[in-house]
Parts: structure tokens; sequence; C-alpha cells
């Protein structure tokens, strides 16, 4: 992967083009909508970080094969334009599926550069069945409620307890919303988006999707090209892999970036005591894993919930000065309130995590096949832990409700796209465990005329609006213009990655608050 970013030659920039500068209250200049508008009816929805948040919510089909049929409620939000250059909407999507999205307008309107940010709209929405977006799903409140079984079936009842789970999750799923399930996939998502902008009034739409969202917008562009004025995807699902072989492909990416954090720890054995070795201070991990599998911390952190804890450094190694922290005093000090407090903070489930589980498993089910024999599930999860033990299984255990899910299945949409006005922009950072690197250098070849950012190093999950200046120049000069970088490599442009964080103290912040913020919106399990 890093052979082939650092392959970039010297790059040129392409221009697409820009709206005609208009003043801030008239309609924008695009051909006439091609259905009427609905009406939005904003209102001021402030908070202290984004006090110009507006929220709306729209009415769409359930079913849009069936127009005039039950109709369901999404939720949006936007922060208005200021500018007399006004370039149209900017809808935002943070990933999941199953990631709610109105803050995530606030954040990147308040992230772009002010004169970028004054030019857009920029739009947030719940997908269907998310957070304010009605009816939101809950098909089993508390699922994730400690003490789960340990997620490595090392025995037939271990395997069965979490069999068990998985299908009683499908069950509830079945009979709670057996009328909705059937729509909550991406490309009903994607039909909503859509119906999104004819109620905004425009014709054409400004895409930023972060992971999942990723696939949602390469989606939307597949089926509605010409309705694509610019879009940016951020950390790349492999649409190869949709949605099994991506999953397992996760699972090598995460052992690796769990490796990361080990390699880390030992780099700082000053500040943490775990050894200089980083198999030393892995080795330690999973002696940890074992003690807690036998005596969860405080009644609530067993095994399982430790991988849940230690996974979203995976996403992001702002929160590894915290993760180390809490290893090294349940280890060194035999003080486990530090590794239940980052429980508490990281691996816990609250009801919006409910609602967002329960939205992920129906859009993934539903939109591809998975395997109905448990037998290959094991097989393949059982091969893939061989070599990346950290958290095969806990992934495998958290998708397993496809092998019962209750609706057929449709099939993955083809997103080759040689039909856009104008490139897309792509980022994708070499080291990504969520959407690994694969998956950026596959949409970009699919994705006619589209350009490559890559973050050469780095291994965070959402890379843009998160610290990284270079990084954020693309995007800003791409929305401000259309300019795309070009190179004679597979990358188009390479940016390096920021430094790891630095362990706690009370003279280094162990990360950036935008990125922390970000992180935050973008959530985990992407």
């Amino acid at each position: 992967m890093r052979k082939r970013a650092a392959a970039l030659c010297g790059a040129a920039v392409v221009v697409a083009g820009v709206f005609t500068a208009v003043p801030a209250d008239a309609r924008p200049s695009y051909p006439a909508p091609l259905a009427p508008a609905a009406e939005l009816g904003w209102k001021n929805c402030a908070t202290t970080a984004y006090p110009r948040l507006q929220c709306a919510s729209l009415k769409v089909p359930l079913d849009h094969a069936d127009p005039r049929g039950q109709r369901i409620t999404l939720a949006l939000s936007r922060v208005p334009h200021t500018a007399k250059t006004y370039q149209g909407p900017l809808l935002v999507n943070p990933g999941g599926p199953g990631g709610s999205g109105r803050t995530l307008a606030g954040f990147v309107a308040s992230a772009l550069p002010k004169a970028v940010a004054a030019q857009y709209d920029v739009v947030g929405f719940d997908p269907r069945g998310v957070g304010a977006s009605t009816p939101a799903l809950d098909c089993v409140p508390g699922h994730f409620g400690p003490v789960r079984p340990d997620s490595v079936p090392s025995t037939p009842a271990i395997e069965q307890a979490n069999l068990t789970r998985a299908k009683s999750f499908a069950d509830a799923c079945a009979t709670k919303y057996a009328r909705v399930l059937p729509h909550i996939d991406t490309v009903s998502a994607v039909r909503d988006m859509d119906s999104i902008r004819a109620a905004l009034g425009s014709t054409r739409l400004n895409y930023l999707g972060y992971s999942y969202g990723t696939y949602l917008g390469a989606v939307y562009a597949k089926l509605f090209p010409e309705r694509v004025r610019r879009l940016v995807l951020d950390s790349i699902v492999d649409p190869a892999g949709v949605w099994y072989e991506d999953n397992l492909a996760q699972d090598y990416a995460f052992n690796d970036r769990h490796r990361a954090l080990m390699a880390w720890i030992a780099k700082h054995h000053t500040a943490y005591r775990l050894g200089t070795d980083p198999d030393q201070v892995e080795a330690r991990w999973y002696a940890m894993r074992a003690s807690l599998a036998k005596k969860p911390a405080d009644g609530r952190v067993g095994a399982t919930e430790l991988e849940d804890t230690f996974m979203p450094g995976g996403y992001y190694n702002g929160y590894w000065p915290y993760l180390a922290q809490a290893f090294a005093a349940f280890v060194n000090d035999k003080d486990a309130d530090p590794l239940v407090e980052a429980y508490e903070r990281l691996g816990a489930v609250d009801s919006a995590g409910d609602n967002g589980y329960s939205v992920y498993t129906s859009v993934q089910c539903r939109d591809a096949d998975w395997p109905r024999s448990w037998e290959r599930w094991r097989a393949d999860n059982w091969a893939v832990y061989e070599k990346a033990p950290f958290v095969t299984w806990n992934n495998a255990w958290y998708n397993a409700s496809c092998a019962f899910w209750p609706t057929r299945s449709q099939h993955p949409v083809n997103v080759a796209n040689g039909g856009l006005s104008s490139p897309a922009l792509l980022f994708q950072a070499t080291n990504d465990a969520a959407t690994p690197f694969e998956g950026g250098a596959t949409v970009h070849s699919l994705l006619g005329g589209s350009s490559l950012v890559v973050e050469e190093g780095g291994g965070n999950h959402g890379v843009t609006l998160s610290g990284n200046s270079c990084l954020d120049r693309h995007l800003a000069a791409y929305l401000t213009d259309g300019t795309v970088p070009r190179g004679s490599g597979e990358a188009d442009a390479v940016c390096p990655a920021l430094p790891d964080p630095q362990p706690l103290s009370r003279k280094a912040a162990p990360t950036s608050s935008r990125g922390s913020t970000l992180h935050g919106l973008l959530g985990f399990r992407s």
C-alpha cells in the first residue's frame, strides 16, 4: 500500500465548473427542479457548539416503488449559506450504516474554512430508521449489556450462547419491524437522498460521506449520475466485498492496527511500564483478556467488553493514551477503575447505539447475500483468527444475525461509473482498519476521472477535517472551485500522516479537539 501511494509523481490540478455567483437570498442558478420541492419548515435547533444549526423533517415513501403508500419521516439539519456565491446544498453523512448525521452538518460547517462553508447549505440527515427519523429501530434494547459471552467460541457452549444471541436479535427485528425491514437498505436510503435533493429545490447535490457514507455516495452517483455536482468520499468501503468479505478483511486490518498500538505502548515504556518489546506488551494484553474472561472488572468488563473498549483505538489513535493508561493501571497497579472508565466512554452501548446497531444490521443483512450455513462462518472465522485474533470473533458475532435474517437479500450495486460531469475526490489512509486501503484504490479505478488523495502512514478512519492541513487543503480547493490533484501514479496526491499522540501529561494534549469531535460523530463499527 505504501509503495503504491509513493508512486505519485509530479501532480497537476484539474478545475471543474463552478456556479455563477448569485445573491445570498436568491434561488441558486440551477435548472428547474425535476419535481416540485416539498415544504421544509426549517426551525432553530441551535446548540452551544453549533449556534446556526436549523432542523426540519421530510416525509418520504417507505417503499419508493409505492410513492402513494405508507410514509416515514426523515430528520434533517442544515447550516445555511451566507456568501453571495452560492454553490448549493452539501449533504453530509457519517457512515454506519446507522450513524446519525444531523450534528455532522454543524461540525462540517464549522470545520471547513469559513469562506468555503459560507458558499454551501451544509445539510445533515438521520437516514431512515435512525435517530430522530421515524420510525427509529431498536430491535433489542440493551442487547450489548455486559457481561456478554466470550467472543472466542472455545467451547460448544460458548458458541451456542453467541449463536442464540444472534438468532434472537434477528427474530426480534422480524417481530417488531416486519413491514419496515424490507425497506431498510442502501438503495432505499439513496432514494431518500434524492428526495432530500428535490425538497431542497436543487437539481444537483454536493456530497461528503465518511466510511459507509462513501458507499452511500457511490451508489447515489450510480443511480443518479446527472444529479451529482461534487462528490467527496473519505475512508472508502470496498464495493467488491459488500458485506461478508469486507468484514473478514477488517479483521486482519484491525489486528494490524492493534499491534501498532502495542508498539506505541512499547515505545513509551517509561510512561506505561509494560515492556519495550511490542510482542511482550501484546502478550500482557492477552493475559489481561484471559483474566477478565474469568473475573470481569466491576462485574461489567469481561473479555468481550475489553475488545469493545480497545476496538475504537483501531479507528482513531487519539484514544491510544487513554487505552494505554487503563491497560497499565490494570496490569501494574491491579487497578481496574481506569479500564472500567474507558469501557464506559468507548465500549459501552447506549440507547442511540442500540438504534444504530439495529439499522446497521438491517442494512447490511438486506444489502447483500450472507452465508446461511454456520459451518461456513465457523470455518472462515477460525481461519482468520489464527492470523488475526484481536477482534475476529467479536466482529463475527456483531454480524452473525445476518445468518438468520428474515428478509430476502438484494444484490450489491455495481458502482462503476463513467458518467459524472465532475471528478470525484477520494481520501484514504494507507493503514485504515475499518475500510482498508484497497477500498480506496478500487473505487478510484471504478469512478472514471476520480482523484485519490492518500494519507501516507495514516491509520485513522475519517481523515479530512481531523487536523491534517494537507488533506484539508485539497478538500477546500475542491469545494471552492472543483480543483482536484492529478498524478501519474495510483495516487494523485500524497499527504504525510499526523504524528502519533503522546502519553497523557499536563504539557501535551493527547489529541486535537477537532479530531476527537469528528471521530465521536463518526462512531465505530462502520
